[in-house]
């Protein structure tokens, strides 16, 4: 288990939902992954991630699907990506990601509380 934090703490995390709008197979990164691009909504607008979801994926089954990502982290180049927000994931139990995302379609750009 993690150290305990503050809910301040907590907050300062932006977590928030959208669609992913394109998804592309990222060759070049070091472990198989997948080049997403993800609509925030108008507020956050359009960003651009990188994923590691080769395992129970395809990238064309990731169009249109609504995923959680950290919104507020500074961009991580990637080998030749700029990776704008971190999309979250679960491992399986052998290891693969497994994406977090709403149970029902909520408007892009919703704030996880």
């Amino acid at each position: 288990m993690a150290q305990q934090i503050s809910y301040e703490a907590f907050e300062a995390v932006d977590i928030r939902v959208g669609t992913i709008t394109e998804a592309k197979p990222f060759p070049e990164a070091r472990k198989p992954a997948v080049k997403l691009t993800i609509d925030f909504g108008a507020e956050i607008g359009t960003k651009k991630s990188s994923a590691q979801l080769t395992v129970h994926y395809r990238p064309d089954q990731l169009i249109g699907r609504q995923v959680c990502a950290v919104v507020n982290f500074p961009p991580r180049q990637i080998g030749p990506f700029l990776s704008e927000v971190l999309t979250l994931g679960m491992p399986d139990e052998d290891g693969a990601v497994v994406l977090v995302r709403p149970d029902l379609r909520v408007p892009n750009g919703g704030t996880l509380f």
